[in-house]
């Protein structure tokens, strides 16, 4: 791998890490990590001046994001993929459930605003694990630009 390879990678890898603290930074302010504010942002809270979100409002919400999650993940694990694990098993895993995470993290608002509680444990979860893999996808790339 050439050495301007390896730089370009790194500062993927720095712009990854700061859209995934901004990320977290800005789920937390405007959602946050519990099921009952996931539940209040999604169906409403008088208390709180919260209006209930629609099916359109979520679709507008969402619709760049399909974009922007697919192209991201792509690029990520696009780069794994010319790494020393690419044919191992754990690396098939983290590359099924990214995509699986990042797609019940953008559709799981539409169960809540249907009154299906589960999917506000969906919604955490699968963005608890979309996060959670992107980082453990990056640090997999890091080391292998480090130890190669």
């Amino acid at each position: 791998m050439t050495k301007a390879y390896k730089y370009s990678i790194v500062y993927f890898l720095v712009f990854s890490l700061l859209l995934i603290l901004s990320g977290v930074l800005l789920f937390e302010y405007k959602i946050g990590f519990s099921v009952e504010q996931i539940s209040s942002y999604y169906l409403g809270d008088e208390d709180k001046f919260i209006n209930p979100q629609t099916s359109s409002s979520i679709l507008k919400i969402i619709t760049p994001h399909i974009f922007a999650f697919g192209l991201f993940i792509m690029v990520l694990l696009h780069f794994l993929i010319f790494t020393k694990k690419r044919s191992s098993k754990t690396l098939k895993a983290v590359i099924y459930l990214t995509f699986l995470s990042a797609i019940l993290e953008l559709l799981s608002p539409f169960g809540i605003i249907n009154n299906i509680e589960f999917f506000a444990y969906v919604k955490l979860l699968s963005f608890i694990i979309f996060e959670l893999l992107v980082l453990f996808s990056s640090w997999l790339l890091f080391r292998s630009i480090v130890y190669e």
